[in-house]
């Protein structure tokens, strides 16, 4: 009898407190009825954030773990990659997208490479370079504006952009694989947070939401997993992009109201019921 649940991996890290990651990704996804299935980049107590931390490295342990599922003949309907801290780790992710992808498999790739026009102190030319090969392989993608910029070798310069500059980054992009992308977080100004949603062949949209106290860690993450959840039950992209900003929106809130320190992440468990309609 075939089984109908739907399966993601998550390449990601796993840490315990701070709310990112797969500690936010695999219980969101889970609310929606798909089985996550781990696959650690790193083990860590808290995210770097905090002002200590244990830190475990486990590329050199995700050749072993990945070759029980190829032993196994598993297969995914969907596929999550997160911060990816080494080229090594790129290549590993690679490999697993040519293993287990399907025809229809979504292979979501958030490229958590910086912001704010900096790249992360981790990410050396080898590693972005890896990062734009692993563009080729994705669906969907969801870089900020940062991130959207180094993928094309493009000066962030004072990080404004026009609409229709953006929209021609994207079709450079979408010629290298992703047919879907959402450039997350455009500041539009002190009050207003800009997501621009493309689909190649299709008009672009964009969803305008109001900015929500300081950065939070972990926001991306609950977005990346809800618009995974969302387009994996059939959605249209931005259906799902709108779902997701909806809902990470509605959990900042709660944490401004509830003093909620920025690096604890945000308060997902709150709202998991409203995920489970979908």
């Amino acid at each position: 009898m075939k089984h109908i649940q739907k399966k993601i991996a998550m390449i990601n890290d796993i840490t315990g407190f701070g709310r990112c990651s797969i500690a936010v990704m695999a219980p969101i996804v889970s609310a929606m009825k798909i089985q996550a299935v781990v696959v650690p980049t790193a083990i860590l107590s808290t995210h770097t954030q905090f002002p200590e931390y244990f830190f475990d490295d486990y590329t050199s342990k995700m050749p072993d773990y990945i070759q029980t599922y190829k032993n196994l003949n598993m297969d995914f309907d969907g596929i999550a990659t997160g911060f990816l801290g080494s080229t090594e780790q790129v290549e590993i992710v690679i490999d697993f997208i040519k293993t287990f992808k399907k025809k229809d498999s979504m292979i979501l790739v958030d490229p958590v490479m910086g912001d704010y026009g900096m790249i992360y102190k981790t990410y050396t030319p080898e590693l972005c370079d890896k990062m734009k090969e692993l563009v080729n392989y994705a669906s969907i993608l969801t870089p900020n504006l940062t991130e959207l910029c180094t993928l094309l070798d493009i000066s962030y310069g004072n990080g404004r952009f026009s609409r229709d500059q953006i929209g021609e980054m994207c079709d450079m992009l979408a010629k290298k694989g992703p047919k879907h992308i959402v450039v997350t977080g455009i500041q539009l100004n002190d009050n207003q947070i800009m997501n621009y949603i493309y689909t190649q062949g299709q008009t672009a949209k964009e969803i305008i939401v109001d900015r929500i106290g300081k950065d939070r860690s972990g926001t991306g993450d609950v977005i990346s997993a809800v618009i995974a959840g969302m387009f994996m039950n059939g959605h249209t992209f931005y259906d799902s992009v709108k779902k997701a900003t909806e809902y990470a929106s509605k959990c900042i809130e709660y944490c401004e109201e509830n003093n909620v320190p920025e690096h604890w992440g945000l308060s997902f468990e709150m709202y998991l019921n409203s995920l489970m309609e979908d």
